[in-house]
Formats: C-alpha cells, sequence, structure tokens
C-alpha cells in the first residue's frame, strides 16, 4: 500500500487509537504484525496514519487486542473507509491542511461547543466580517487567494445548515470588537441574531460583569466524535489549527467548559445583550 506522505488528521486519529487499543492490550509491536501478517514497521505506519487499515484487518486487529466496545469498533471502521467527492476536497492545495482537516472534523460531528473570547465563531461570521478579518491578518494576501479562504469559510457553515447540534458561548469582548468598522459590526450582530432561531443552535455570552472565572483565557471547539473516545478539540494557534485528543487533555477542557457554561448567561438574556449592544452601534 502506498505510504501517505502528509495524512489527514481524521487519518492520523485513527492510527492514533489503533496504536491505544494496541498499547492497552499490551501487545508488542512485533506480535500485532505476526496477527496482521505484515512487518512490524507496517503496523508503525498504520498507527501514525502513513498507510491505511481495511475493515477486515480492523476488525480482526480490534478483536486480537480484545476490544469489546462495538460502537468505537464501528466508529473506527468509518473513519477508515475511503473517501471522495468532499467540499473541502476542492481547496486542497489552496488553503492550508489544517483548514481542510477542521471542515473535516466538523462535518462528522456529533455536536460541537465553542467558545470565544475575542473572536466571533468562524461559522457565524458574515461575509463583510470574513474579509475585514482576511485583510487584517494579511492585507497583502493575493486577491485569489483571499476570495478562496472567504469561499472556504461561508462553504463552513455547512455544519449548521446539517442540523448538527452547536452549542456557542462568546465573550462580550468579541461582540463589540469593530472588525471592518461599526456597519460590518452591527451586520454581524444581526446575524448572530437571526441564526439563533435555528434550533440546533444555541447561543449564549458571557458578560463583562461575570467575575473571573476558569475559562476566561480560552477560544476553542469541543467536537463530539460518533463515539466519546473520538472526542477532539481544536484551538486556533499562530500556525494554524491544533487537534487535541489525549484523554487526560480532553477532561481538562470539558472542566472548563464547563466552568465557562456557568459564567454564561441564560439564551434569552443573551440575545437581549447582543441586541443592545447592536442598537449601541
Amino acid at each position: 500500500m502506498t505510504s501517505r506522505p502528509n495524512p489527514t488528521a481524521r487519518q492520523a486519529r485513527l492510527g492514533t487509537e489503533m496504536r491505544k487499543l494496541r498499547e492497552a492490550a499490551g501487545v508488542p509491536n512485533r506480535k500485532a504484525a505476526a496477527q496482521l501478517g505484515v512487518s512490524p514497521t507496517q503496523i508503525s505506519h498504520i498507527e501514525s496514519g502513513r498507510i491505511g487499515i481495511s475493515e477486515e484487518r480492523l476488525r480482526r486487529m480490534t478483536e486480537f487486542y480484545d476490544c469489546d466496545d462495538a460502537a468505537l469498533v464501528d466508529a473506527l471502521v468509518a473513519m477508515s473507509l475511503p473517501r471522495f467527492g468532499n467540499w473541502w476536497d476542492e481547496y486542497r492545495g489552496v488553503m492550508p491542511p489544517q483548514a481542510l482537516d477542521l471542515a473535516e472534523l466538523e462535518h462528522d460531528a456529533s455536536y460541537v461547543r465553542a467558545f470565544e473570547v475575542v473572536h466571533i465563531p468562524g461559522v457565524l461570521q458574515t461575509e463583510a466580517h470574513v474579509r475585514a478579518t482576511s485583510d487584517f491578518f494579511d492585507p497583502n494576501r493575493p486577491k485569489e487567494i483571499r476570495e478562496a479562504f472567504v469561499s472556504f469559510r461561508m462553504q463552513r457553515r455547512q455544519v449548521l445548515e446539517s442540523g448538527t447540534p452547536y452549542d456557542v458561548i462568546i465573550h462580550e469582548a468579541a461582540l463589540r470588537m469593530r472588525v471592518g468598522g461599526s456597519k460590518v459590526t452591527r451586520d454581524q450582530l444581526k446575524h448572530l441574531l437571526d441564526a439563533s432561531d435555528r434550533k440546533s443552535l444555541i447561543l449564549r455570552v458571557v458578560p463583562f460583569t461575570t467575575e473571573g472565572f476558569s475559562g476566561g483565557g480560552y477560544s476553542m471547539q469541543y467536537v463530539g466524535g460518533a463515539v466519546h473516545q473520538l472526542d477532539t478539540v481544536q484551538i486556533d494557534t499562530t500556525h494554524g489549527a491544533e487537534f487535541i485528543d489525549a484523554t487526560a487533555r480532553l477532561n481538562r477542557y470539558r472542566n472548563v467548559l464547563g466552568s465557562i457554561d456557568k459564567a454564561a448567561l441564560p439564551e434569552d438574556a443573551s440575545l437581549d445583550l447582543i441586541h443592545r449592544i447592536a442598537q449601541e452601534l
């Protein structure tokens, strides 16, 4: 099987989960290789996402690892299947690989929980807001790249249109940032109010009046997998999106989200605050 020089986040995550199962079972690399009839190097490549694994082999290995979690195995099988014709594929070679990985992560999500301190969540941004953000971060970006960025961001809205449960909390600071000027900001806030009519979207705000809470320094997306073991946290960094899947770190982010949840206003009060801020502009 041809080796992948740059596995996607989904392919790498499948390999990571296969390694976790092998290590939990106490099976050395060489014994796993013997069971599958391959070399230890090939097992290492499977576990790094550099080569794929068929459904038959995957089920054989999970049985060998004494994994009796049928839901997890089925979810891993789904991750192993080839994919073609995804909307984000047309941006390959134009957008950073992490952006494509994020689009795929959102596409597969069973639910999304997000918290933003100084930015409006990407899938809730208006086109004018996206353009203003793009120009601010990279004013010298070539026109064709800028247009691809805007188009890609608009396409990511599909996670909302699909009805995926989306629970977002925004700090008041992000609502008051005048990205693109007063009109763009006012239209952005109106868009948030209109989007709140979606049954799948819960929109809440942490106001300035909230005293210190432990999640104040975080911005993140917590993306639910097909099973909880496949949950992922996505955070933005200066070098692009970073994906976190270590069990201990996922637990930490769940606790942070719990603190943020307690600090946020109820939904009706949140929408009232957004409306008042928009009227001030």
